[in-house]
């Protein structure tokens, strides 16, 4: 080679591999943020969505005085707070309306029940024991229920059944289960062994743990590093699956999240169950960080086949580690990963490194090219932030306190009473035209258990027949990085048909065919074409 021609050679080798060393690893593929509220009055730590698009939120009794009044200068009995620690968001007119919970509702549970009402339980100090009813109105406010429970529930699980009942598993030292409502004032709370067992001493570990409804109707629950499948009817443990490949902690405080992937109905059956967990801190990351040692978080997803006879842990890397995160089914089937940070763990100032760019990962791909990295928002999402599914397709996102008080000044990362929404890329502008927008079934529509179901859908652009299917979700409790009752169902359908005109078609579905697939209460309905969704529309089970 000649000398010149060399060192042309060696400069374009040097080029190429700057350029590649000032790439991202992994480019944004899309999504937006909007600031939707400055200030809600207080720091959503949690969150649920109702049935008239409105969502609840609360934080604690205790936090000090937050920055939203009580309606008519009410005053909580017997105290000098006269503010609220719980609000409700209207998201039609983006406006908030305080309510007052009586007892302290800091790192508690709750489930959406099938007539609309929010229970919720538990708490600390005065609210351990306490059900919390919510049943929405233009002056509605929560009713409260003192001893409403056996036992006292602290960063526990909920769950909806089949029965309509929701099951209350776990919290600090709690090592049982329990019902509500009670069939009767007899009822005990059954032991739970698995709680004790995976209770790492003097940092616990499992708390808040995973729970999912299986469509043969059992529980299973994930605590820790591994997981059973429980007949809580029976209080017996029917299977014990591995622990994951890495042995890290998952749960509170070393927080991952989980997620039961999207169940596909065919011919009446889920042929395919998987719950994929991710995220999380490395053993000894609590005890490091209450010394001021900030460990990475973990980058790795374990994905399982629950449904298989030998099910296997398969392990992925995410293109960045996350502890504190969010995990949420999209309408589309998508899972969105969102809010954390990178380092430390859950706790007050145990958390370093915000990570502002949210991931989407599609399950249906092959393994290592799931991962999408989203644009990311400005504002840090650390310790007690929530999100939840939107109606319309958003995903709601506030809350962010790592303090014991609200904390707005001379801290690393300040008590955040924002409220944003992220908007995944299919809202986007240029997908206005694949867009469908259900006009039947209409809202608040009441349908049965395995039958047809008739959807009739407009699209302005053209649509491909064979792009479109159907789905339910279950609106979700958020809190501490993990969605109580979150389900996502695609319904077993046939090709969708142009019935009138040019814009107007028709698909036919098999609604789900039990209460162990579907549990009777409120969804929201979407139409996906060409994985852009359509606003839901809520149905009634």
């Amino acid at each position: 080679m000649a000398p010149s021609a060399s060192f042309f050679y060696f400069d374009l080798l040097f080029f190429c591999l700057l350029l590649l060393l000032q790439a991202p690893p992994c480019p944004a593929a899309g999504g937006s943020w909007s600031v939707l509220l400055p200030s809600i009055g207080i720091s959503a730590m949690h969150m649920q969505l109702l049935p008239n698009d409105r969502v609840v939120m609360y934080d604690r009794t205790d936090f000090g005085i937050s920055n939203i009044s009580l309606p008519d200068g009410k005053c909580r009995p017997n105290s000098t707070d006269c503010s609220a620690h719980s609000v409700e968001y209207d998201i039609a007119s983006n406006s908030i309306r305080p309510l007052m919970v009586l007892t302290n509702v800091w790192c508690s549970s709750g489930t959406l029940m099938p007539d609309g009402r929010l229970v919720q339980t538990g708490g600390w100090d005065d609210g351990y024991r306490v059900v919390r009813i919510y049943k929405s109105c233009d002056s509605c406010d929560w009713q409260e229920i003192p001893n409403g429970l056996n036992q006292q529930r602290w960063y526990a699980t909920n769950h909806i059944l089949p029965d309509g009942r929701q099951i209350i598993i776990g919290g600090r030292r709690a090592f049982n289960y329990e019902f509500y409502p009670k069939m009767s004032t007899t009822e005990n709370s059954p032991s739970l062994p698995f709680l004790v067992q995976t209770n790492d001493p003097n940092v616990e570990n499992n708390l808040y743990p995973f729970v999912f409804l299986n469509p043969d109707g059992n529980l299973f629950v994930f605590a820790n590093n591994r997981a059973i499948l429980l007949d809580y009817s029976k209080n017996q443990v029917l299977k014990t699956y591995p622990t994951m490949p890495d042995g890290q902690p998952r749960n509170y405080p070393s927080t991952g999240s989980a997620v039961l992937l999207p169940l596909r109905i065919k011919n009446g059956t889920v042929n395919a169950v998987e719950v994929l967990v991710c995220g999380g801190a490395p053993k000894g990351a609590f005890v490091n960080a209450n010394n001021g040692k900030f460990d990475g978080a973990l980058d790795t997803c374990g994905r399982i086949k629950i449904s298989d006879p030998d099910p296997q842990w398969v392990m992925e890397t995410m293109p960045m580690a996350r502890v504190m995160s969010d995990m949420l089914l999209l309408p589309n089937a998508q899972i969105l990963i969102i809010n954390g940070v990178s380092a430390g763990v859950a706790g007050w100032e145990l958390g370093r490194n915000p990570v502002l760019s949210p991931v989407i990962y599609q399950a249906d791909n092959q393994v290592g090219s799931r991962f999408e990295v989203q644009n990311p928002s400005t504002i840090p999402r650390v310790y007690h932030s929530t999100a939840v599914l939107l109606r319309d397709g958003r995903v709601l996102i506030g809350g962010s306190n790592a303090h014991d008080k609200y904390e707005f000044t001379n801290v690393l990362y300040p008590t955040e009473l924002s409220l944003e929404a992220f908007s995944p890329s299919y809202l986007d502008s240029n997908s206005s035209d694949l867009r469908p927008r259900i006009i039947l079934p209409v809202r608040n529509s009441k349908i049965q258990y395995g039958n047809q179901l008739v959807i009739v859908f407009t699209v302005s652009g053209i649509v491909d027949p064979s792009s479109v299917f159907v789905t339910m979700v279950a609106p979700s409790f958020n809190t501490h990085s993990f969605s109580m009752n979150q389900r996502l169902l695609v319904l077993d359908g046939g090709v969708a048909n142009k019935i009138l005109g040019k814009s107007r078609y028709q698909v036919v579905v098999t609604t789900p065919p039990s209460g162990n697939i579907a549990p009777a209460g409120n969804y929201l309905l979407f139409v996906v074409h060409k994985e852009v969704p359509s606003p839901g529309v809520w149905v009634q089970m």
